[in-house]
């Protein structure tokens, strides 16, 4: 393939392209020069790390992919992690599906390690201790890492997709556009959440309600979002850019006086401010927060946390909710993170209280995505706008979304506990 004329190859990009460094890397190369093409890019920039989302498995293709990266030679050129699975490895009895899709799951895992990728399996590499800084060039997929990625690190990411993300890993370039370039990140849209009350923003559960709202207001545009707490922490945001990216196609946000480059409305928006303003309104809130629920009553059999993965601060509050009571016997409590999180968590003891307690630890995947969830036939309770959103269709499940106090009383109580008070000035 001869890119398109706009493009311009360096020597060392164009004696990949050429097959100098074998035919994977080839192979990455024409597909990372012909995005750079539609992207309108005219050259390509280098990458210091990358996340990998191709490593989930929906179907034949994605190992027939990676097994002609590998076949040919490639391996990856950055440090990169990878993204949820479909198997949990650390706990194998949790899945229910086939046998079949379990081997061919584990082959796609296999096929991403052997090109040089960290097993890692998470869905939120942000937590992690080595994590990108303000500035630095990556590229990430997964929705809700690369919202976090651009907006709470200041990092800089394009929406990279399945097989982009591996072809950008191994040739450790990207185009020269999109999320990288400075006029891409300036907000275009100002959403005003000061009217909300400060009983609301002090909850868990105003932030992916906040989030699922400004992601149907947004699209795919940069919004500024002006009046969250000053001390709005990164479990806050997390949530509120994976809501985002889920009910919208928010890549980037800017939290004005939070964020790293939003020290104030006028620097979010690159000098001009948007005369529109958005306010996002408490109603529109409890509205929000009823749409994320399909179910009308029913039987509480499931509680899942966790999508994204549970932090370490988030398995802490989890201990200090739960406090000395345990999980009812009939319902299955579900909590999702990251392997080395788990690990940190079982050296605190955090983890082992919570086990005792009834509570099931997932890694390495997801319950809305995998067949984990043992009863699919009750109601699902979750923390989580993302889980809420997808869960329905994915995995056939009526949902209720709650804070994580309602989450877990309902657990222990092994009915749906609401309080609606929460929401009284919403």
């Amino acid at each position: 393939m001869v890119p398109a004329p706009n493009v311009r190859l360096t020597d060392a990009e164009q004696a990949m392209l050429d097959g100098g460094s074998g035919t994977g890397v080839a192979m990455a190369m024409r597909l990372v020069a012909r995005l750079a093409d539609a992207m309108g890019a005219r050259a390509l920039r280098p990458v210091t790390g990358a996340h990998i989302d191709s490593c989930l498995y929906h179907g034949r293709s994605g190992i027939d992919f990676v097994d002609r990266l590998v076949d040919g030679g490639a391996r990856v050129a950055v440090p990169t992690t990878l993204n949820v699975s479909s198997l949990d490895l650390l706990h194998p009895d949790l899945y229910r599906g086939d046998d079949e899709t379990r081997r061919s799951a584990r082959a796609l895992m296999d096929g991403y390690v052997a090109l040089g990728c960290q097993p890692t399996w998470t869905c939120a590499p942000y937590q992690r201790e080595v994590r990108p800084g303000l500035g630095e060039h990556v590229a990430w997929a997964e929705s809700n890492a690369i919202v976090f990625a651009n907006s709470v690190l200041g990092a800089r990411t394009h929406r990279y997709g399945d097989f982009i993300d591996i072809a950008a890993a191994i040739t450790g370039r990207v185009p020269d556009a999109g999320l990288h370039r400075d006029e891409h990140r300036r907000a275009t849209l100002v959403v005003d959440v000061s009217g909300l009350s400060p009983a609301l923003l002090a909850t868990d559960a105003a932030y992916p309600v906040i989030g699922f709202v400004i992601g149907r207001l947004s699209g795919s545009a940069v919004p500024a979002i002006v009046g969250l707490p000053a001390d709005t922490n990164e479990d806050h945001l997390k949530a509120l850019g994976a809501a985002a990216a889920s009910s919208g196609s928010v890549a980037m946000f800017h939290a004005v006086g939070i964020t790293p480059e939003a020290p104030d409305l006028a620097t979010a928006c690159g000098g001009e401010v948007p005369s529109d303003r958005v306010v996002v309104t408490a109603a529109q809130c409890r509205e929000a927060r009823d749409a994320l629920t399909t179910a009308a009553g029913g039987r509480l059999s499931t509680v899942s946390l966790g999508t994204p993965h549970y932090s370490l601060r988030e398995i802490e509050r989890l201990v200090q909710v739960l406090g000395e009571r345990r999980v009812d016997d009939a319902i299955d409590l579900y909590v999702s993170t990251g392997r080395e999180v788990l690990a940190e968590a079982a050296a605190r003891g955090w983890a082992g209280r919570l086990e005792a307690a009834g509570v099931t630890f997932v890694v390495d995947t997801c319950t809305y995505i995998t067949p984990i969830v043992r009863d699919v036939t009750g109601v699902a309770m979750t923390d989580s706008a993302k889980w809420a959103y997808y869960a329905p269709a994915n995995i056939g499940v009526e949902v209720v979304f709650a804070s994580l106090r309602e989450c877990v009383d309902s657990a222990v109580s092994g009915t749906i506990v609401r309080d609606d008070g929460l929401w009284s000035d919403a």
